[in-house]
């Protein structure tokens, strides 16, 4: 099987690449290169899709196609310049795909204006729900949630793994029993090499069954082998002292306002997990994050908050 990754270099599409490679799929990556190296063991076809005719480097057809772009140009490239030579298409898209947070149904962001910055962070959902409309009904379109696991820069996930196991009072945001959604990149890649190989269509919801912050931070004690002393500060104290949501400088990744965005991690995902997708437990993406962490040396800096930050919080809050 003639695999096309429209990527390969970095986190998601690199593992799917990987993995692709280790099926015996003949695994050709199509980027430009700047974010880094596809996995050894694939051919490597350095492309720029900003471009018409960006994709003309590539020979040959494609049994799967999987397509990790958000731009809508990008992607309408990619459909123009590879038809007639792709068998089957996924489009890897996005839960930021619906419009509304506070409950957990189907409705989509109206697709991107047109003209509107297709780069733009506010733009992103309906950049996505575009791409999914350009890709067909055909296509595959998975609908990933928060992806997390080793190579993860983002530092959602990342930083609690780090905190935890650097010991000491943790500050935890919210309520144990707030619900949280998440995936280890390792599961969205096999499932969607199964799916894609299956030759499935149509949009599949891909990321874990709700379960509560507790039971997260209690997984990724279990896999670092510590026990965290948790200092639990709900979300009037977090407000007030200007704690940021989900990431970035001074946050508590993961955590987000409720009762807004109550049905942003609470999404039923029972089609997705009877079409065969598999979760590994918290404690196996923890352990071998922080493996990652230590090997690669990679500092937690995007998000969470710094040391003295959470000290001034934590004695505020005693």
């Amino acid at each position: 099987m003639r695999t096309l990754v429209l990527g390969g270099t970095r986190f998601l599409s690199r593992e799917i690449a990987r993995q692709a490679r280790d099926r015996g799929h003949e695994v050709v990556c199509a980027a430009r290169g700047q974010a880094g190296d596809p996995p050894q063991g694939v051919e490597f076809v350095r492309v720029d899709r900003a471009q018409d005719g960006g994709l003309s480097p590539l020979d040959g057809s494609f049994d799967l196609v999987i397509d990790v772009a958000r731009q809508p140009s990008m992607v309408r490239r990619a459909v123009a310049e590879l038809a007639g030579r792709a068998g089957h298409w996924t489009l890897i898209s996005s839960c930021s795909v619906y419009a509304e947070t506070h409950e957990a149904n189907q409705v989509l962001h109206e697709p991107l204006a047109p003209g509107a910055d297709e780069s733009a962070p506010e733009n992103y959902g309906p950049a996505k729900v575009t791409c999914e409309q350009i890709a067909g009904d055909a296509a595959l379109i998975v609908r990933a949630g928060l992806i997390v696991g080793p190579e993860d820069g983002s530092d959602r996930f990342t930083y609690w793994v780090d905190r935890l196991a650097r010991g000491g009072p943790v500050l935890a945001p919210g309520s144990p029993d707030d619900l949280v959604q998440l995936i280890d990149v390792r599961d969205v890649a096999a499932w969607t090499l199964d799916a894609a190989e299956k030759g499935l269509a149509g949009p599949y919801d891909v990321m874990s069954s709700p379960f509560t912050r507790g039971e997260m931070l209690a997984g990724i004690a279990e896999g670092l082998s510590v026990r965290p002393e948790l200092v639990w500060a709900d979300q009037a104290f977090l407000t007030e002292h200007k704690v940021a949501p989900w990431m970035g400088p001074r946050s508590l990744p993961l955590w987000l306002p409720l009762p807004e965005y109550a049905g942003f991690m609470a999404r039923d995902v029972s089609a997705t997990l009877d079409a065969g997708l598999r979760i590994r437990p918290v404690a196996d993406t923890a352990r071998d994050t922080l493996a990652w962490l230590r090997d690669s040396g990679h500092q937690v800096t995007k998000s969470g908050l710094t040391a003295e930050e959470e000290a001034e919080l934590l004695r505020l809050l005693t």
